[in-house]
C-alpha cells in the first residue's frame, strides 16, 4: 500500500507537531518517518511526515485527505503540500550541448532510481535529440537568441504546464534565465555547476584552475534566483586532485561530480525531503 507524503513549513509556534500527529491519530494514520526543524533565528518551522492508511476512519482518496487536513493547516497557519509516495513529481529538464548530466538522470529514471516523472526534455541544440528520444523522453529543440528570448522562455512554461511539471532542471542549460522567467520558478528550478565559484566564473573555468594548480574539484545543486549561481545550496560534493591532474581529467572528474550531486537533488525533490528556508534549503535525510 502505498504511504503518503505531508511537508510543510510555518512560523514557529507551540503545537504544531501536536496538531499534526493528532489529526492523523484521530483519522487511522500510521506515522512512517517524521522528522522536524525549527530555525530558531528566523522563527520558521519545517516538517515532513510520511504515514500510511492504518484503518476505517482514514479518508478515502487524497482530496478527501487534504480537504480533511486542510483544516488543521488553516488554524495553524500551515504551507503545505500533501501526495502519495508512488504518484512521482513531474520535471522538465533544460540541457544545452554537454549530455553528462542529462544521461545520468535519464538512466537512473529508467532504472527505477530516481523517484521522479521525466515530462520532457528541453534544449536550445539538437544534440542531446538522439539520446534523450532513446530513453522515450519528449525532445523539444528550443534556439534561444536575444531577440526570441521572452517567446521561448514561453514556450518553456508551456511546455511545463501541458505536461504538469512543477519544477524546472537546467542539467548543464547554459543560458541565463531572465528575471521573470526566475520569479515564476521560484523555488521550483534547480540548477548545477562547478563549485570554483565565485572563482573562476565565465569560459574555460577548468583550464584557468588547472593553471592556479587547484586541488579541490566540487559541484553544487542550487535552486536559481535572480542573482547568478547564488541561489539557496542544496547539495554540494567535492573530489580531490593532485600535481598529476591534466586538464582533461579536471573535466572529467567534475563532470562526474555535477552528475552525482545534481541527481541526489533531484532525488530529494521526489521524495519530498526539500524545503527553501530563505536564502538556505532544509534537506530532511
Amino acid at each position: 500500500m502505498a504511504s503518503h507524503i505531508l511537508t510543510l513549513t510555518a512560523e514557529d509556534r507551540v503545537g504544531i507537531v501536536a496538531a499534526v500527529t493528532g489529526f492523523l491519530a484521530e483519522h487511522d494514520g500510521f506515522i512512517l518517518d517524521s522528522q522536524q526543524y525549527a530555525d530558531l533565528e528566523a522563527n520558521r518551522f519545517f516538517m515532513r511526515v510520511e504515514f500510511k492508511d492504518a484503518g476505517p476512519k482514514f479518508p478515502a482518496g487524497t482530496d478527501r485527505l487534504r480537504a480533511a487536513f486542510g483544516e488543521v493547516a488553516d488554524r495553524q497557519g500551515l504551507d503545505w503540500r500533501l501526495g502519495r509516495s508512488d504518484v512521482h513529481p513531474k520535471i522538465v529538464i533544460a540541457v544545452s550541448k554537454a549530455s553528462h548530466c542529462l544521461n545520468d538522470l535519464l538512466h537512473r529514471w529508467k532504472t527505477g532510481a530516481l523517484p521522479v516523472e521525466i515530462a520532457g526534455v528541453v534544449s536550445n541544440h539538437e544534440s542531446c535529440r538522439a539520446l534523450t528520444e532513446w530513453h522515450g523522453v519528449p525532445f523539444h529543440h528550443l534556439p534561444v537568441t536575444d531577440a526570441n528570448r521572452e517567446a521561448q522562455e514561453q514556450q518553456m512554461l508551456a511546455i511545463m504546464a501541458d505536461a504538469g511539471a512543477r519544477t524546472l532542471v537546467l542539467a548543464r542549460y547554459m543560458q541565463v534565465l531572465s528575471g521573470e522567467l526566475v520569479e515564476r520558478l521560484a523555488g521550483r528550478c534547480i540548477n548545477i555547476h562547478h563549485s570554483f565559484l565565485p572563482g573562476f566564473k565565465g569560459a574555460r573555468p577548468y583550464h584557468r584552475a588547472y593553471e592556479r594548480g587547484v586541488k579541490l574539484i566540487g559541484a553544487t545543486a542550487h535552486f536559481v534566483t535572480a542573482d547568478l549561481d547564488e541561489g539557496p545550496i542544496i547539495e554540494q560534493a567535492v573530489e580531490r586532485v593532485d600535481h598529476r591532474a591534466s586538464v582533461d581529467d579536471m573535466i572529467r572528474i567534475g563532470r562526474d561530480i555535477e552528475a552525482q550531486v545534481l541527481a541526489r537533488a533531484v532525488k530529494w525533490v521526489g521524495e519530498r525531503r526539500l524545503l527553501v528556508n530563505g536564502t538556505r534549503t532544509v534537506v530532511f535525510s
